[in-house]
């Protein structure tokens, strides 16, 4: 049975950031070391919100009430990769379980887009980037035979956040939200086991 409370501990601890109304430096920081403390253990995500599909999937974790961040699990089936996409809000980005790459895409308005800066993540490492930052990139499962998980934190309720894919042969670009792959969220808040454990 997976150790929730870790999950749970994490979202306590951004919330009480959050409650602090950060700078956005702040949050990457501070986030990022929250978020490389959860990804440090393997042991915590519900199954069900680990399985791979026919395409990647987005599972949301927790939405904080005010949606100034959410968490999701990001789940990559074996040769899946996003499209060219960007995000609009700051995020991190941390590996769980496999490996995947990110790259990031320059647009050129009717012409194709210049790749840039390439990414490799391994588990437990974590990676940021700001929302005034290049954030345009595509990511994809580095591991040639089994599913990549990593979990994401962004500064905003990314599933309902109006964004944009590109082209890359045109560098044009189209509306898009992204929604999640569930419709639960995990029980963060039944403390029985805990409770009956510790009697």
């Amino acid at each position: 049975m997976p150790d929730i409370s870790r999950l749970r501990r994490f979202i306590q601890a951004m919330t009480r950031l959050a409650d602090q109304n950060p700078s956005e430096a702040r949050w990457l920081a501070e986030g990022e070391a929250l978020l490389a403390e959860l990804i440090a253990h393997d042991d915590w995500l519900p199954e069900a919100l680990a399985e791979p599909g026919p395409t990647y999937r987005q599972y949301l974790l927790h939405c904080d009430p005010l949606e100034r961040f959410s968490v999701v699990s990001f789940v990559w089936g074996i040769g899946q990769r996003t499209p060219v996409h960007n995000h609009k809000v700051w995020g991190l980005v941390g590996m769980l379980r496999g490996a995947e790459v990110s790259v990031t895409m320059h647009p050129e308005p009717g012409r194709p887009m210049r790749e840039g800066q390439v990414d490799h993540l391994s588990p437990g490492q974590v990676v940021g980037v700001g929302s005034g930052e290049e954030d345009v990139h595509w990511v994809e499962n580095a591991i040639p035979d089994r599913p990549s998980i990593s979990i994401h934190v962004y500064g905003g309720n990314i599933g309902a956040i109006e964004r944009h894919t590109f082209d890359p042969a045109t560098s044009a670009k189209k509306r898009f939200v992204s929604g999640y792959t569930n419709t639960v969220v995990p029980n963060l808040w039944d403390r029985s086991m805990e409770m009956t454990a510790g009697a």
